[in-house]
């Protein structure tokens, strides 16, 4: 499984980020750019997924690393973010919070 730091995250400028918490957690404070396709849903979403190479986070980096394998064993060009979300917030680094919930979606 292909991984990169959050510091390597926030050094990408073209490369789609999927987040796959849940709702209230991604409407809580998400990377900036990043596109909510939970985990509970992704299934049902796959129709969504980037075409092109992307990156998975979550909120320590074990959700999307079981989602990096999944999509990877379909086919996928996959990495996952090691540390997650809270280590992008512990770093400092801007986060997006949605005015409302249909923000977040």
């Amino acid at each position: 499984m292909k991984t990169i730091t959050v510091a390597q995250l926030a050094d990408r400028t073209d490369t789609p980020l999927i987040d796959v918490r849940e709702r209230a957690e991604f409407a809580s404070g998400h990377v900036p750019g990043a596109v909510n396709l939970p985990m509970s849903e992704i299934g049902d979403l796959l129709d969504r997924l980037p075409d092109v190479a992307f990156d998975v986070i979550c909120q320590l980096g074990g959700r999307s690393a079981r989602v990096v394998e999944a999509l990877e064993a379909r086919g996928y060009d996959v990495t996952n973010v090691e540390g997650g979300t809270a280590e992008w917030i512990a770093e400092g680094r801007e986060v997006e919070i949605p005015d409302s919930e249909n923000d977040a979606r």
